[in-house]
Parts: C-alpha cells; structure tokens; sequence
C-alpha cells in the first residue's frame, strides 16, 4: 500500500497547540500514513471569533500554497467554518477537510432519526457562530422547533467561558468543571430530542473526550457494563479518519 501524506493545519500561531495534536494522531495507528504538522508563522495566538478565522487564513495561505502538491489530503484543525478550508479547496481537488464539518458529518451517522447531537465548545461567541455554521453545513433551518416540533438532528451548543489557549494554560480543575457543566447544560436540551452524540468544539479540546464522558454518566447514568451511553466526538480524529477514507477511496 502506498503512503500517504496528511497535513495537518493548526491556522493559529501557537506551537503548543500543534504539539498537542502529535500524540492523539499518532495514536490513531492509520498504516502508511506520513503527517506534516503546520502552524501558521503569525497571527492570532488563538482564534476566538470569524475575525480571528479570517485573519489567520491571511496569515496561513501563501505558506500552504507553496506546500499544496507535497500532500495527498489536508486537515484544517480550527473547530469553526475556517475559510482556510474552502479557500484550500480553489487550489486543488485534493480533499480538504475542516475538523468542524468532520464531526459533524460523523455524528450524522452515529444517531438514529430520533437522537440530536450538541457541541461543546469555548468561548461564549461560538454558541451563535456554530449554530449557525452548522444549519448552513446540513441545510437546516435556523430555528429548531418549529409549532413544538423539532426540524433539526442539532440539539445546539454549550460553552465553558474558557478560550483555546485557557483549555492548555487555566487550571486543570477549572477546566474540567466548565467542560462538565457545559456538557450537563446541553444533555438537559432534552426538547431538541436526546442527544446521543457530543462534539469537541475546539482543536485544544483534544483528548478531553473522558471529562465529557464521565459528565455524561453523572448526569444520565451509564448502561449496564457502565460505560456512557453517548458518543463524543473529537472532530481531529473524526477528520484524519474522513481524510483517509477520502484519499485511499480516491475522491
């Protein structure tokens, strides 16, 4: 089997955020796989808002630009609709893959007709930036009921207050109370439908994944070998798992 090359993107200036990211992936255990790491050379140190994408994107595009054909697949690790993604997209057909639209996508196909999933994610502004982002992504409409009736699989978004360097650098207690809180105020949205599938909502959330399980099993208990009865979804190893499927797959 041929190797392939993955690169991985952190659009915002901090190395340590793109160091985090090394282990989780390397753990994944894809065979044949090289991953190329990129951080942008300057900008914003985290990316807080749409300014904050667009700015970063300026930043990071003539950099990728001169990388575009060393690569099979390219992996835009901000948890936003970064345009770096679909700016990517106008100078190759290689696939292109934000982890926002990964987790998603992923947690469309792990719930049934009648389970919603959520995001979890930093800083207050995200709740209307991604709500919105995701009705756009699915084509659903903006409001999710409708007469009482819900028209949506997206049950909407919590945040802990917290911004993606704050993840790294508040104490680790606090971080992990916000998390849970967080995630125990979007399971109670129980009139979006039951929400059976949470995503990560920032690229620093990497390996978070157990702090929202166990706020899970708190809140709702577990099943019977006591494991949570929810997924999470961690949109970094949901979109290196849609980048290998879209470049062996040859799409």
């Amino acid at each position: 089997m041929a190797i392939i090359s993955l690169l991985i993107i952190n659009p915002n200036s901090t190395t340590s955020m793109t160091e985090a990211l090394k282990p989780l992936i390397d753990k994944l255990g894809y065979p044949n796989t090289r991953y190329t790491f990129f951080t942008a050379p300057s900008g914003p140190k985290s990316i807080d808002d749409d300014a904050d994408a667009v700015e970063s994107a300026r930043h990071c595009l003539p950099h990728l630009l001169l990388s575009v054909d060393q690569h099979d697949g390219f992996l835009v690790a901000c948890y936003s609709d970064h345009p770096l993604t679909w700016m990517l997209c106008k100078h190759t057909r290689k696939p292109v893959v934000g982890i926002f639209q990964a987790s998603v996508t992923t947690s469309l196909q792990m719930i049934s007709r009648h389970q919603t999933f959520g995001i979890v994610s930093t800083g207050d502004v995200w709740k209307s930036l991604l709500t919105d982002a995701v009705h756009g992504l699915i084509g659903s409409p903006a409001e999710n009921l409708i007469d009482g009736k819900r028209t949506s699989p997206f049950a909407g978004v919590e945040t802990t207050g917290l911004n993606a360097t704050d993840l790294h650098e508040a104490p680790v207690a606090e971080v992990h109370r916000r998390i849970k809180e967080a995630t125990k105020r979007l399971l109670d949205r129980n009139h979006y439908g039951d929400v059976r599938a949470i995503c990560l909502g920032c690229a620093a959330m990497v390996g978070m994944e157990e702090i929202v399980r166990e706020a899970c099993i708190e809140k709702l208990g577990s099943d019977a070998n006591g494991d949570s009865l929810f997924r999470v979804v961690d949109g970094v190893k949901a979109g290196v798992g849609v980048l290998q499927g879209l470049v062996r797959g040859g799409f």
